[in-house]
């Protein structure tokens, strides 16, 4: 279970960064500040 001031489990997820598709990884920006924005339900592009 997720826990608020616990380390946020890894994960892969789609994305569309700098015009085209792809794949991020949570564990490509260990020890960067991250802001992880979603919006469940919605199907459209942020």
């Amino acid at each position: 279970m997720i826990k608020i001031g616990k380390k946020a489990p890894d994960f892969t997820a789609p994305a569309y960064f700098d015009n085209k598709f792809g794949q991020v990884k949570l564990s490509d920006y260990i020890g960067k500040w991250v802001v992880l924005c979603f919006y469940p339900g919605d199907f459209t592009f942020v």
